[in-house]
């Protein structure tokens, strides 16, 4: 299913959205990856959820990926005898690991790993942010705190620790267990929560076992501090503004995310832009203009993905959210000043022939008759690398292997089509001319680049570019070969 646009659009499933025909409906209406929240739903469902996918996968004859999203160890406060109470600005409040229920003055915090690494003048923040605590006293088994901003904190609310390195793993029992789960199901891509540092990215490929691509929720201050080592580590970035937003300022949100994204174009490495992108259409049919201005944003840098959360899990307007984004996306890309601003910004390390083949395919489909790209690609290296140069050109990825197809679902402008395997770049350039006139992307008197490797299935070894035209009979009679 060819789209109007290079960003790819990523849908949250959830009670909203979690049948075959609201599937199918979303992915016609603009949603290229799915999203399973582990943090929603028991195995079963997401086994159902997924079995939906790839039959809708089937029926429209067009290739889906799927993300599977681990909670991450989750912080939450006790409960309190009345559900709820009201914390005064100024007022001295004490958590701790007593299990009674709280009151006004205090309430269990189940973490000891938090008192643990916890230290005089600490921040935490309960209920995303809404309640502030400094932290006065604290020891192995307590917290004495002034509240420094109060409200309302009821039972099992989140607590979020932004100026501390918790001693935790990314990877809780729970999260392992659901790693595990998906790897089997078959997904393509793993999101991995709370990630504080590269090890926890090696922990989760070492348990990943290739059986998904690893993508590393940016989240946590930590997490932006030390960026380049968990980008090397990670197949893809996901720039979750959520919580990012709780432990840091709002107001460095904006730039860490630009900067961000320009750092994983740069790396060739898929990123999204997550959470809030849409929120009002949870309840509402229409978005607002700062969310309209925030999804162009994101696409305006150059962004791969654009994620809806809960506006397609658990809004009343899933269908109209993946449409207006879908809108949106092509409408940006439309505009000039979007093409001034991607090729400003392009910047790219280029080591390897491979980065020059995929450079100098761009230039010649930008300064010539060009319709397309074609890339032939094993592992989806090639693939990723053509993407990294946001060429003004639709890129074609031709792969025999369905897995890097799916993978390619998250990336920036690449349009997949299944082939056979190849031995002769011969066959690759007709394969190549086919794919370009079937899908609607050249007639028979246009011509395409091709890029391959030879010898062929070697991943990695893109090392030949050619001009070809999509007329099969004078591929033929020009090469003999």
């Amino acid at each position: 299913m060819r789209r109007l646009r290079n960003v790819k659009i990523v849908a949250t499933l959830g009670p909203a959205s979690d049948t075959y025909e609201m599937i199918e409906t979303l992915h016609k209406a603009g949603a290229d990856v799915f999203r399973l929240n582990m943090s929603h739903g028991s195995h079963d469902e997401i086994r159902a959820k997924h079995a939906h996918i790839r039959k809708v996968e089937e029926t429209t004859g067009s290739t889906i990926g799927i993300l599977a999203d681990l909670q991450g160890p989750k912080l939450r406060v006790g409960v309190f005898a009345g559900d709820s109470e009201h914390l005064d600005e100024g007022a001295a409040f004490r958590l701790d690991l007593d299990d009674a229920e709280g009151d006004a003055t205090r309430v269990c915090l189940p973490h000891p790993e938090i008192f643990e690494a916890l230290k005089p003048e600490a921040t935490l923040l309960v209920n995303d942010g809404k309640i502030r605590l400094r932290v006065d006293e604290c020891g192995a088994d307590f917290a004495n705190c002034t509240v420094i901003t109060g409200g309302t904190i009821s039972n099992r609310k989140g607590v979020n620790v932004p100026d501390v390195e918790l001693p935790l793993a990314a990877l809780s029992k729970k999260d392992r267990a659901d790693l595990e789960f998906v790897a089997e199901l078959g997904v393509d891509w793993l999101a991995l929560s709370f990630v504080q540092r590269a090890a926890d990215v090696e922990e989760a490929r070492a348990l990943v076992k290739g059986r998904a691509a690893v993508l590393s929720k940016i989240e946590k201050p930590n997490a932006v501090d030390r960026f380049e080592d968990i980008l090397a580590a990670s197949d893809g970035i996901m720039v979750a503004r959520g919580d990012l937003g709780v432990e840091l300022p709002i107001q460095n949100v904006p730039p860490i995310q630009k900067r961000l994204v320009r750092r994983c174009r740069a790396a060739g490495k898929p990123v999204i832009v997550a959470t809030q992108m849409m929120e009002s259409m949870i309840e509402s049919p229409m978005p607002t203009r700062a969310e309209v201005s925030d999804v162009a944003t994101a696409i305006y840098e150059g962004a791969d993905a654009v994620m809806l959360s809960a506006e397609s899990a658990a809004g009343q307007y899933p269908v109209e959210a993946v449409t207006t984004m879908d809108n949106v996306a092509t409408e940006v890309e439309q505009d000039p000043t979007y093409t001034q601003i991607i090729e400003s910004s392009r910047v790219a390390d280029r080591m390897t022939v491979a980065d020059g083949i995929v450079a100098a395919a761009r230039e010649i489909a930008e300064t010539t008759d060009i319709k397309a790209i074609c890339c032939f690609t094993q592992s989806g290296t090639t693939a990723l690398l053509t993407a990294r140069e946001r060429p003004r050109v639709p890129i074609i990825a031709l792969t025999p292997l369905i897995e890097t197809a799916r993978r390619l679902a998250l990336s920036w402008g690449c349009n997949c089509v299944m082939t056979g395997r190849l031995d002769r770049f011969k066959m690759a350039v007709i394969s190549a001319a086919k794919a370009a006139r079937e899908e609607g992307f050249a007639d028979q008197d246009d011509h395409i680049v091709v890029t391959a490797g030879v010898p062929f299935n070697t991943p990695g070894s893109t090392n030949i570019l050619r001009v070809a035209p999509c007329d099969e009979r004078l591929i033929y009679s020009s090469d003999p070969e």
